[in-house]
C-alpha cells in the first residue's frame, strides 16, 4: 500500500542559475506556460509526484505514484490550449468499442484533470507508464542503426496501431516519427524498475535548478539504457485529425511531410504511410534520406522537393494538376518539368541504404517504395504492409 512519501530537500547538486536547462532551451520558453512541478508535491489528492522523465515545448511529463489505487503513473502537464488536441483526440479514443488487440498500442488515457496556476489554469492529463521513445532508443546503439530485426518488430507493431487508427478510429495521426513512438515497460520487472527509480530520487536526487519560487529539474530516465523493452506504442495526439476536419491545412513536420501536403493537394490518412516510408531508417546513410536543407543548412521546400525527385523521380504531371494553389507552380512548368531554383542532386534510394546487401536489400526497397509513392491513392494501406516480403522475412 502506498503512503505518502517526504522527498529529501537537500543533498543534491544545485546548477548555476545563469544556466539554461531542459525546458528553459526552447527559445520560446516563457516560465508562466509550463507549472511548477515539485518532486512530492501531491495533485487531487491522489497523484504523488516522484521524479521528472521529460519535457517538451509546451510541458513537462513525470513518473507518480497513484496513493489510491497505489500503482504508477505518468503525468503529463501543461497549458490546456497546448493539450487540448491531445486530450480531445484521446477521449475520442476511449468511445471507440473494439476487440482489436492493436488498440492496446496506441496510448490511453486514464484519468484528466486541470490545476490552477498563477496566470491560468494547466491541463493534466494521466497515463500508464512507457520506457522510452525510439528516437532515445537510436542513439544507444553505434552509429544510430537499430538491429534490423528490431526494426522490423517497431514496425510490425508501428503498422498495426496505425491500421486500427485508420481503419476503426477513423483517424489521422499526422505527427509520425520517432519520438513519439515509445517503447513499453518489461511487463517482468515493470513493478521494480519503477520502485528503482523511486528509490534512485529519495537516495540520490536529481540535480536542479532554483529560479525563484520556481524549481527547474533535471530528467531522468526511467530504465537503464540496455533493457529489454515491451511493445512499442503509437503517442501523442495532439495533431491527429478525426470527423470533420479541414484536409488541406498544413500538417507533419516539415522533414516528414508528404507530397499532397506541400503541393496544398487535399490528403488523407496516406500521410500517415509517407511519413513511415521516410521515417524508416537503417542506418546514418538512410536517416536523412530527404534533405530540406540547402546551402548553408537553410531550410527551403525547393531543397526538399529537389531531393525527392532525386530519390523517386519526377511526380506525374495529373499529380501536380490536382493543385488548389498556385506555388506548385514556382517549382514545375505546366508540362511537370522541374525549375526550382535547386539542383536536383545525384543519388537515389539504392545509393541511400548501405547496410543491406543482395536480397534483403532489393526486398527492404521495395518496402519502402510501397510507401514512397507522389500519389497517396498508390501507397500501400498499414493493413497490407503488413504482410510485406521484407518485413516477415526472416
Amino acid at each position: 500500500m502506498f503512503m505518502r512519501l517526504h522527498f529529501p530537500t537537500t543533498g543534491f547538486k544545485l546548477i548555476e542559475s545563469s544556466q539554461l536547462i531542459e525546458e528553459e532551451e526552447w527559445e520560446w520558453y516563457k516560465p508562466e506556460e509550463f507549472y511548477p512541478v515539485r518532486i512530492g508535491e501531491i495533485f487531487k489528492s491522489q497523484y504523488q509526484v516522484v521524479g521528472k522523465l521529460g519535457y517538451g515545448a509546451y510541458g513537462t511529463t513525470w513518473l507518480c505514484r497513484d496513493l489510491l489505487d497505489h500503482k504508477y503513473i505518468t503525468l503529463k502537464i501543461g497549458t490546456p490550449k497546448a493539450l487540448e488536441g491531445e486530450l480531445r483526440a484521446l477521449n475520442y479514443l476511449k468511445t471507440i468499442k473494439t476487440k482489436n488487440p492493436a488498440s492496446l498500442l496506441v496510448r490511453r488515457l486514464l484519468d484528466e484533470f486541470q490545476v490552477d496556476g498563477e496566470k491560468g489554469k494547466f491541463q493534466c492529463v494521466v497515463h500508464p507508464p512507457l520506457a522510452t521513445s525510439v528516437a532515445a532508443l537510436r542513439s544507444m546503439f553505434p552509429g544510430r542503426a537499430i538491429p534490423i530485426n528490431l526494426t522490423k518488430l517497431i514496425l510490425v507493431h508501428l503498422l498495426l496501431s496505425l491500421n486500427f487508427f485508420h481503419t476503426e478510429a477513423k483517424m489521422v495521426h499526422t505527427d509520425i516519427q520517432e519520438s513519439n513512438i515509445l517503447l513499453g515497460m518489461n511487463e517482468e520487472t515493470t513493478k521494480q524498475d519503477l520502485n528503482n527509480f523511486e528509490k534512485a530520487e529519495l537516495t540520490s536526487p536529481t540535480a536542479r535548478k532554483v529560479d525563484g519560487s520556481r524549481v527547474i529539474y533535471i530528467s531522468r530516465p526511467l530504465v537503464p539504457p540496455r533493457y529489454d523493452y515491451g511493445r512499442p506504442v503509437l503517442c501523442d495526439f495532439g495533431e491527429a485529425r478525426f470527423g470533420e476536419y479541414d484536409n488541406s491545412a498544413d500538417i507533419q513536420p516539415y522533414q516528414y511531410r508528404a507530397p499532397e501536403v506541400i503541393f496544398d493537394i487535399p490528403w488523407d490518412e496516406k500521410v500517415d504511410i509517407w511519413s513511415v516510408g521516410a521515417m524508416v531508417n537503417l542506418g546514418p546513410a538512410w536517416e536523412r534520406k530527404f534533405v530540406t536543407g540547402g546551402p548553408e543548412n537553410i531550410q527551403d521546400t525547393v531543397f526538399h522537393l529537389a531531393h525527392m525527385i532525386a530519390l523517386l523521380g519526377p511526380p506525374p504531371k495529373d499529380f501536380l494538376r490536382r493543385t488548389t494553389q498556385d506555388r506548385l507552380w514556382g517549382w514545375f512548368d505546366e508540362n511537370g518539368n522541374w525549375r526550382g531554383g535547386a539542383v536536383i542532386p545525384k543519388g537515389n534510394l539504392e545509393d541511400a541504404e548501405k547496410q543491406l546487401q543482395g536480397e534483403e536489400k532489393v526486398l527492404f526497397l521495395n518496402f519502402a517504395r510501397r510507401m514512397l509513392k507522389w500519389k497517396p491513392e498508390e501507397r500501400s494501406s498499414a493493413g497490407e504492409l503488413l504482410s510485406d516480403p521484407w518485413l516477415n522475412m526472416r
